[in-house]
């Protein structure tokens, strides 16, 4: 095991709680086990991980972040998660692959949302021209987590947000019938309209969406 992987480990498993473990497992469908560390807790250890490995200190750690990745229980991949948005300066276009993968192994909506917004969100403002080299194709992938992530990547864009590329990538996907592709939609509309409510206003009434999209995406609109 990675030496500074070792560090936060030994942290970790000092804090396993087996009660709080299993209604976190089941919130999260049953999906991945947890080791019962509620986030309070967790964000204190992972900042003593960063102050005793230095490792904020170093060039983006892909190997730290695959190891997290690979661990059983959840609190890793959170761990991977605090990491990555504390490294957001670091990060490249070459790097945008690696995000790819995280996005597309252990999946669900805990990881996929903060990696849509944070480093693919920073990559594809840095380096636009990875919307089209990648981010287009994922708008129309079979893998529904990229799908989600191309509608979410621009969720903090505010006034910078591509207005005709988000309502592309909603009209490639109105039609679909799951349930995290309609409530990225609607996400994604509600938060572009804290800027720009008019336009979504339009769009909402000119186009036949799912209702909870238009749930969603209405709830800012007066």
């Amino acid at each position: 095991m990675n030496e500074v992987l070792a560090t936060l480990t030994f942290h970790f498993e000092n804090k396993r709680n087996e009660q709080n473990a299993e209604p976190m497992k089941k919130y999260m469908k049953n999906l991945f086990p947890f080791l019962g560390i509620k986030t309070p807790e967790r964000n204190k250890l992972t900042k003593l991980f960063y102050q005793q490995s230095g490792i904020l200190k170093l060039d983006f750690q892909h190997d730290v972040v695959l190891e997290l990745w690979q661990q059983p229980e959840r609190e890793y991949q959170y761990a991977a998660i605090d990491y990555i948005g504390r490294s957001l300066k670091k990060l490249v276009k070459e790097d945008l692959p690696f995000f790819e993968k995280l996005i597309t192994t252990k999946s669900w909506w805990d990881t996929v949302d903060m990696l849509a917004q944070k480093p693919v969100g920073t990559i594809a403002e840095k380096y636009p021209e990875v919307i089209t080299e990648s981010i287009d194709s994922w708008a129309i992938s079979e893998n529904l987590w990229l799908r989600r992530t191309a509608l979410l990547f621009q969720l903090k864009y505010k006034g910078n947000t591509n207005e005709v590329l988000l309502y592309r990538y909603i009209e490639s996907n109105a039609e679909s019938k799951e349930f995290f592709i309609q409530k990225a939609i609607g996400w994604a509309l509600r938060e572009y309209s804290k800027t720009h409510p008019e336009s979504v206003r339009e769009f909402i009434n000119s186009h036949s969406l799912a209702p909870l999209s238009i749930r969603e995406g209405s709830k800012y609109l007066p």
